[in-house]
């Protein structure tokens, strides 16, 4: 008899796992945080050999330990619950937002920018962070090229681009639509978490003012520039697929037919791979119906997504053995990482699932990090949503807003960093530009962990 994906989980024992069962997980997240910085030649050329290395271990012990059959029904389990439908949503944002380009130029004023940050944060939650990222990024950098120093401009942009605004929907960012696949419903972000986007994303935007006022203010050149080019858009068809991913996600979010498939173990409901199949027509039809010379002017290529496929399907087999661990609770080795997040009476703790989801997602990455707390947290969507949702709260925002305070935090950040360097820009190293945002955001989750009007949070 094949075992089912919990049966898998079950199977593995997670009391009797000892530390080195996470050493696949652990070793493909740290290279991925230190490759591209320390051997990026090497790591450019061979990460997808090196996120199957890791994987690879994984598999093996629970071959050798729990037999073949366990090991290839956890395997398809982390295949088509848990990662298909992750990559298919980024495959799908990524190939549609390609297709958009902002034609013309723009004369790069304090307001103008400021404008254009903002417009990019409440974005990204509509066509995801990485979406608005590679949308808004040329347009901004053409806008700033003639300045002295935009520096400011970028790294303001990671942190409200390509993390702070995705946080309202499982579209914005990757750890809110892993959370979406484990039962949370789309509208929860939204409905418990607008108040604390704002309450981080408005601060930013008057603090970006003011750093690129006194920078417009020392640069002469801004009031000899040449009159802006009318901005244009192209690749307006895109707009409206987009609105079709939107709409998929919805229907499969609603719509519940009962019919299950069995596929080696693992139940795939027939409305996963209907919304699965249509994000893929959906990107092809953008493909379609976008002209090239379209993404050619975006630099679109696929070695982004290509990468981001092959690293999280290696991600997604090395956390097999780390969720067997954490659903094992106070009997195996996360009980003295459990006994930080809970309270003397078993209740959760928000302050620390808040500040441990948000630091390790910025030296790992944020949706991996948001996985392994979720699970920690219970794993049940219903009572996470419900009387411990300022845990799910805690655990959301931690992701994403702390995502932008490394390079490595989410994958848009990293993204960004390339095409600005391309482009001229002098961007920090990897740990002066942690230094800044840590700078600029660390006194804002203080305050978010302080204030006690925030709803749902319960950091207080």
């Amino acid at each position: 008899m094949v075992p089912s994906g919990a049966q898998a989980a079950e199977g593995l024992d997670g009391a009797a796992l000892s530390w080195l069962w996470a050493v696949p997980f652990a070793g493909i997240l740290l290279s991925i945080a230190t490759g591209p910085l320390l051997f990026p030649k090497i790591w450019h050329a061979h990460y997808g050999k090196i996120a199957a290395a890791w994987a690879v271990l994984a598999l093996l012990p629970l071959a050798v330990g729990y037999g073949w059959q366990l090991m290839l029904a956890s395997l398809v389990h982390a295949m088509l619950a848990e990662y298909l439908s992750f990559i298919v949503l980024l495959f799908a944002l990524y190939t549609v937002s390609g297709g958009i380009l902002v034609t013309g130029t723009m004369r790069a004023t304090p307001l103008l920018n400021t404008m254009l940050l903002a417009l990019g944060t409440a974005f990204a939650s509509i066509i995801g962070t990485t979406g608005a990222a590679m949308i808004l990024i040329r347009p901004v950098i053409r806008a700033n090229e003639k300045r002295r120093s935009s520096v400011h401009v970028v790294v303001f942009f990671i942190i409200l681009v390509a993390n702070v605004g995705g946080a309202l929907s499982p579209l914005g960012d990757p750890p809110l639509f892993v959370g979406f696949l484990r039962g949370v419903d789309f509208f929860w972000p939204l409905q418990h978490l607008w108040l604390q986007t704002l309450l981080v994303a408005l601060p930013l935007l008057a603090l970006f003012f003011v750093v690129d006022l006194w920078q417009a203010r020392k640069d002469p050149k801004i009031a000899a520039e040449s009159d802006p080019e009318p901005i244009g858009l192209r690749g307006g068809i895109n707009f409206f697929l987009i609105g079709l991913i939107i709409a998929a996600i919805l229907f499969s979010a609603t719509w519940k037919p009962g019919i299950v498939f069995d596929i080696y173990g693992t139940e795939v409901a027939l409305q996963n791979l209907l919304r699965d199949g249509a994000l893929v027509i959906i990107a092809l039809l953008s493909l379609w119906l976008t002209a090239d010379e379209h993404r050619s002017a975006n630099d679109f290529s696929w070695e982004p997504i290509r990468e981001v496929a092959k690293l999280f399907a290696g991600i997604f087999v090395a956390i097999i053995p780390v969720l067997a661990m954490l659903n094992a609770g106070k009997a195996g080795i996360f009980a003295p990482l459990l006994s930080l997040v809970a309270n003397a009476d078993g209740s959760p703790h928000e302050v620390p699932y808040f500040w441990f989801t948000g630091l390790l997602s910025a030296l790992l990455d944020n949706a991996p990090t948001y996985l392994v707390f979720f699970e920690l947290a219970g794993g049940n969507p219903t009572e996470l949503m419900g009387p411990l949702s300022g845990t799910l709260a805690a655990i959301s925002m931690g992701a994403v807003f702390m995502g932008a305070l490394t390079y490595v935090g989410n994958a848009p950040n990293f993204m960004v960093y390339a095409i600005a360097t391309e482009r001229g820009v002098k961007m920090p190293g990897f740990f002066a530009y942690a230094l800044i945002a840590s700078a600029v955001m660390i006194p804002l989750f203080v305050l978010l962990t302080l204030l006690p009007t925030v709803p749902n949070l319960g950091l207080h």
